[in-house]
């Protein structure tokens, strides 16, 4: 579905598997929220940093296939 919804939709899934067992046993799943929950956290807070927005003309319309530069940066 990954690669379907970033061509398709959008939007950028994401899959994050934390071991070699992708289907872990209902017993060992809260321990496992326990070991990974601030890690977890602190990545998903990552969303709000970074710059966001709308390239648009001058009525606002927005500009198909804008391309944004910054000085100085490699």
């Amino acid at each position: 579905m990954n690669d379907f919804s970033y061509l398709h939709t959008n939007c950028l899934e994401l899959s994050i598997y934390l071991g070699c067992d992708k289907f872990p046993h209902e017993s060992e799943l809260q321990q496992e929220w326990e070991n990974n929950k601030e890690s977890l956290l602190t990545f998903m807070e990552q969303v709000h940093r970074g710059i966001k927005g709308v390239v648009t003309d001058q009525q606002g319309e927005p500009i198909a296939n804008a391309t944004i530069v910054v000085g100085g940066i490699n």
